[in-house]
């Protein structure tokens, strides 16, 4: 991480800027120990320590963006059987009965936008409302091939200018979870592949925004959209994951500012996925979004809770980021999510796995010839 990379310097730098501690004591203030470690001894560790407490700080990060797996239970003659069953009935009953809906749904969802999308052009107003109707209706069959199990508390949201909602990141399917209820217009990293295909067509219909976190000039141009969209009258519900980037559900990263130097109401969502199916959590460096799909369509059912909380306002006073910390504080609370100081954008700069082994076992190393010294 940029903030720690000063401390890893070489240890021939430490040497000429670290100061003899022994040189200010007083004479005869340092006592020789029995053995033969020293204080000189401690301070040529410094850099060592420095090195573990660059790990634990990487490992309570790391630890935001990983799954945590069930514990095994097909440990036994008596429910191994019971597991084969089970997979028999997720892969060759429920998987292909799922297939079928979804294929159905795409259908009739493609059967009606393609006559609704091209005949309407020149009435906008309703071609909006049922392009509106039929993303939801599409977001919906695909939540029928989970066995969603959703369940929604507070008021609907509805159209209003001036408003923004936000939520705490967990997978892409967030935005089909909240999209099946509400058609959002949503802040969203462009995919590549049948992903992207949808977000350049069918999603452009209800007004979402797609940006490249890689290049510098889309954020100049997402943000005046995003002023747009927020004071127009006639446009969806405006959707930011301030997170930028799924989250395990475990955890809530740093909120980006933007959504809160907006000049409007914040309307936080706070989104718990039950883990006793299966873990809902996408780790994108890991698994395309389409493998992560079928891992949802082979469970037994996608268990969720969401709550449509109480609208907020910048205070007097306070900055668009004491704002941000205050509604996830409220995001974080409701949805059983532990706080950590880190920015997300950080996962994709991490150092790669092997690199944080290779260093692990330099620190092995280190340690095991100091003791052999001793």
């Amino acid at each position: 991480m940029s903030g720690t990379g000063k401390l890893y310097s070489s240890s021939s730098e430490l040497d000429l800027d670290r100061p003899n501690i022994e040189d200010y004591l007083p004479s005869g203030s340092i006592q020789e120990p029995r053995g033969k470690l020293r204080l000189r001894d401690l301070l040529d560790l410094s850099h060592t320590l420095t090195e573990v407490a660059g790990a634990i700080v990487d490992d309570s990060f790391t630890r935001c963006f990983k799954s945590i797996p069930p514990e095994p239970w097909n440990w036994n003659i008596y429910l191994f059987p019971l597991w084969c069953f089970g997979v028999f009935v997720r892969y060759l009953i429920l998987f292909p009965a799922r297939v079928i809906v979804l294929t159905v749904g795409w259908i009739i969802f493609l059967s009606l936008y393609i006559p609704v999308h091209t005949l309407l052009k020149g009435q906008d107003k309703l071609r909006k409302k049922l392009e509106r109707a039929l993303v939801e209706l599409i977001c919906s069959f695909f939540v029928a091939s989970w066995t969603g199990v959703i369940k929604y508390h507070g008021p609907q949201p509805s159209m209003r200018p001036n408003q923004v909602f936000v939520a705490n990141h967990t997978s892409m399917i967030d935005f089909i979870v909240l999209e099946q209820m509400t058609a959002f217009a949503v802040i969203m990293q462009k995919h590549p592949g049948w992903v992207g295909l949808l977000q350049s067509t069918i999603l452009e219909s209800v007004g979402c925004i797609w940006f490249n976190r890689t290049e510098a000039k889309d954020r100049e141009i997402v943000a005046r959209k995003l002023r747009e969209h927020v004071h127009g009258t006639d446009n969806n519900p405006l959707l930011i994951f301030p997170e930028g980037t799924c989250v395990n559900n475990h955890y809530s990263v740093m909120f980006k500012k933007g959504a809160f130097e907006l000049g409007c109401t914040v309307c936080p969502i706070a989104i718990k996925y039950n883990k006793i199916f299966v873990d809902a959590f996408w780790n994108s460096r890991k698994q395309s979004f389409t493998t992560h799909l079928l891992q949802l369509m082979t469970s037994w059912a996608v268990v969720c809770d969401v709550w449509y909380m109480e609208p907020q306002t910048l205070k007097p006073g306070e900055t668009p980021i004491e704002f941000a910390e205050r509604v996830r504080d409220l995001i974080s609370a409701r949805a059983g999510l532990k706080k950590v100081p880190w920015d997300g954008y950080l996962k994709y700069s991490r150092p790669s796995p092997k690199l944080t082994e290779n260093k692990q076992q330099s620190f092995a190393e280190s340690i095991l010839r100091r003791l052999k010294e001793k």
